[in-house]
This record gives C-alpha cells, structure tokens and sequence, in this order.
C-alpha cells in the first residue's frame, strides 16, 4: 500500500488559500518566529481555573482545529507535545480572525498569549496574535489521538501501512508522536555513549569512509570510482584497521561512531548503511572490553530509561552485571546438542546442511561452524550473554587464546547477544605482524566475496608496533532497537534504504 495521495481538489483548494492570503497582504511562507516557550512549557504554566498566567509564544503544527462561531478551539503540536489555543473575535480583531478561514490542519503557526485553564481543565494558550508561519499544501493524514495511561500520545492515522510510512518517514514523523519518540531516545543513547566513553578518556576520532582497502570484518563491499585519482574505492565495511592505526600512532584510547556499509541482504536485523561504534583501548585485552560493555550498557540505560529491566517481546530481560559468559563451543555443545570440535570438515558440512545452512558445498569450516551457531544457539540466547572464545576460524583479527589446548584452535573474542541478536563483538586484539600477515594469506587462499582482503598497508603499521589492544564493536541500530522495544532496524532508523518502488 502506497501512503494515502490526497484528492487534487484538496490540494487546488490549499493552493486557492494561499493566493488569497497573500492578496490579503499575509506571507504564507514566514522567516523566523522568536519562541520563547514550548507546547511542554505553556501547559506547565498554567495556573488554576479563572485566572491568567504568564503570556508565552508558542509555535508548531495546527493538529486540531474547532470553531464556534466567534470563537475558535485549535491544537497546537510540536517536538514537545501539544497545547489547546483559543481564538476570540473580540480579541484578534475582525481582520485578523477572518483570515484564520484560510488555515487548515498541518499548517504551522506561531500563537502569543496568556496562558489559563478552561472551565473542563484544559490548559489553554489564549490567542492575543496569531502568525502563519508555513501553509501545508498536501494534506497530512492526521487521525484520532489517543492518551495512553502513561502519558504516550498516539495517533491512529490513516497513515498505517508499515512499508507507506518507511517510504514517507516525514510524513510518519509528523503524524506519529511515538516514531519521533524512537529518535529521541536514539540520540539520547548516542549523547550517552559519548558521555560514558569522553569520562573514561577515549578519544572521539573520524577516520575514512571511502578506502582503497576494505577491512575489519567479513562482507562484501560497496565499490565506487574516484575519478581525480583514477582509482576504484571501498565504502568502508567497518573501522577496525584505522583505528589500530591511531593505537599504533600513540593515541591509547580512541571511539568511533560511524556509518559502515555492507552490500548484503536487508532483513529486519540488517541494513546495508547501519551506525557502529567502535573504541580501541591500549593496554587492555578482552577481559576488559567484557567489562567495558557491560558498564556502558547499564550506564546507558540507567541514563535513558533509568532501569535495568525491561519487557521486550514478552520477555523481561535484566541487565544487572555481570552477565553470564560461556565459550563458544561450549554453547554449541549444551544449546545445540552437538560437539563440534570433534566434527571433520565432511561431517560439519552434513550437519550444517541438516541444520538448515544454506550453500554449505561452498563454504569453507569457519562459514560452516559459523552457519551452525546461528541455526542452532543464536535463537536461544534471550538474557544478556556473552558467548567468549571462540574458532579461530571466525576471528582473523583476534589472538590466540592464552593457556588453550591445542584443539579446537579458539581466540580471545566475545559477542553480546540479547534476545538471539548479536550486539557487539570484541576482540583481544591481534598485534603480531607475522600471524596477522599468515592469517591474511591464508584467507585470501581460500577468499570469497565475504573474506578479509589483503591490508599491506595496515600489515605495515602493524610492523610499527601496536601494544595488547582490547577493541569493541557495538551496533547502535540494534542497542536502539533493544531500548525502544522495535522488532525491525528500519524503525530505528531514519531513513533506511528501501527496494525501488
């Protein structure tokens, strides 16, 4: 379903106002309004039934709007909520009433004026002036709202078809208080992990998007041409390899929050632009990024929701630290029913292929392990959990981990999954030029579209010296997702990219 196409003579008849306004000597289309008061501010303001409060102007959309004779009833909406304002026309004036025939609902205007309460206890804004500020000329489809016993305002609109408001997320936001709820929090989580990781004295750095090399994890890239240089870039797949770069240059504790891109399927857990950060801290392993996380977490929520537990998907999940840790194949073992250390490389592909996987004859081991974790583990990973050490297949970028039998061969890395989705991966961070430039080899023997390319030139900072480095990667789409109870990436963000209409 496409999003509602409002008749053509609503939008001639919009038109014809405007014209008429500006006949009247009224610019539809205003430069600034000084508010000094939100919709928020003006209802807080108000003092008890017969008296008249402080004079504020307010400005937003008109949600509603009721007249009575020479009397008007309108709401007034705005990022803040939205406020009753009432129009006289003893006290604007024949002319300046007249005109207010001409507005329709989604205009926005600006409305100066004591503030009261009416005789049912509806905090009001009285209108002494009124400004048109913007004439909406489509009409936007606004519906009956509704006041949740929390104080949520919902709109039922008819505006309701999920793929329509992804398409039109304007629109959406307009007509929808609780989407531009979602990013509110969102920006409040982000304000949040700046705050947790500026105070424990990470570095906030920008480092590139298009590189000539693509790296630090494993998918497949988006490819443009840059035409001064005469060379075929990479949109950057993650931030990994230049942060370590920033490690090896003596910056010891340094963050991210960036836009990665990954040319693959969209699901509701994946979208092919997505929001990652990542932080990088000398002198630290994957012990300490464990507790980073976790500490960051509840710092988050305890800052935005202010608690730790929450009803998601009609599961109540607790957040209090620390949270269980389990090896890899340990989890495979109890949650899977299948000790896989002990499979070869035939045997992992058949029960790869009984578990569901999909083109295992073209996979190698660590595709295969990989595929079986998350037919088999990842959905039963509800409580926060952190699944540690895992094959070293998995983790080309990981150390070996220290003190480990020899088979299966694991790496100090670990995942954070919630609700069967993984939230951040961790690693304690590979710094031996020769074992990276072995695993880089190795991998490009075997490469696939999905494998991580050969870096000589992070291969050569390496050689540099780069000191035991801890490093975290968290998705913020996904963490958004967790704090605002969505089911699907593309209500957290913004602007998600969509198959062509």
């Amino acid at each position: 379903m496409r999003a509602p196409t409002p008749a053509p003579h609503l939008i001639a008849a919009r038109l014809e106002k405007i014209e008429r306004l500006r006949t009247l000597g009224i610019e539809p289309y205003a430069y600034r309004y000084p508010r000094d008061h939100t919709t928020a501010d003006a209802r807080a303001l108000v003092p008890g039934t017969g008296h008249d409060g402080p004079r504020v102007r307010i400005a937003g959309r008109v949600s509603a709007w009721r007249p009575h004779g020479k009397a008007i009833f309108a709401d007034v909406s705005d990022h803040h909520g939205r406020v009753q304002v009432h129009f006289k026309l003893d006290i604007l004036g024949e002319a300046t009433f007249a005109w207010l025939d001409l507005l329709d609902l989604g205009d926005w205007i600006g409305v100066e004026g004591p503030v009261f309460r009416t005789r049912t206890g509806e905090p009001t804004v009285r209108g002494v002036s009124v400004t048109l500020l913007a004439k909406s000329v489509r009409p936007l489809p606004l519906g009956k709202e509704e006041i949740l016993p929390a104080g949520e305002r919902v709109v039922h609109s008819d505006f309701a078809d999920p793929e329509a408001r992804l398409r039109l997320r304007t629109v959406d936001l307009a007509v929808h208080p609780e989407v531009r709820q979602v990013f509110i929090v969102r920006a409040r989580i982000l304000s949040e992990i700046r705050r947790f990781l500026d105070d424990a004295g990470f570095l906030e750095v920008e480092t590139p998007v298009l590189q000539p090399v693509y790296g630090g994890a494993a998918a497949r890239p988006f490819t443009t041409y840059h035409h001064s240089l005469g060379t075929m870039l990479y949109l950057r797949i993650a931030d990994e390899l230049y942060l370590k770069r920033c490690i090896i240059g003596g910056l010891e504790r340094v963050y991210e929050i960036g836009k990665d891109f990954r040319n693959e399927g969209i699901d509701r857990l994946h979208n092919a632009e997505f929001t990652m950060l990542e932080c990088y801290q000398a002198f630290a392993d994957y012990h300490d990024m464990m507790t980073l996380t976790e500490n960051l977490v509840v710092h988050v929520l305890d800052r935005v929701l202010g608690r730790r537990e929450m009803e998601v998907e009609g599961h109540r999940l607790n957040f209090d630290p620390p949270w269980p840790r389990i090896p890899w194949y340990d989890a495979v073992r109890e949650m899977g029913d299948l000790d896989a250390a002990a499979l070869d490389d035939a045997a992992l592909r058949n029960r790869a292929r009984e578990a569901g996987v999909e083109n295992v004859e073209e996979k190698g081991r660590g595709a295969l392990l990989d595929g079986l974790f998350k037919a088999l583990v990842e959905p039963k990973l509800v409580q926060p959990i952190l699944v540690c050490d895992h094959p070293t297949e998995l983790s080309p970028l990981a150390k070996p981990k220290r003190r480990a039998p020899a088979h299966p061969p694991v790496s100090e890395r670990f995942e954070w999954f919630v609700l069967g989705r993984e939230l951040a991966n961790a690693f304690s961070e590979l710094n031996d030029p020769f074992e990276q430039r072995r695993r880089f080899a190795e991998q490009g023997a075997a490469r696939g579209v999905e494998a991580h390319p050969f870096d000589e030139d992070f291969l050569r900072a390496l050689e540099y010296g780069m000191p035991p480095t801890g490093g975290l990667g968290l998705g913020i789409d996904r963490l958004a997702m967790l704090v605002t109870g969505r089911e699907s990436i593309r209500e957290v963000i913004l602007f998600p990219t969509l198959r062509p209409e």
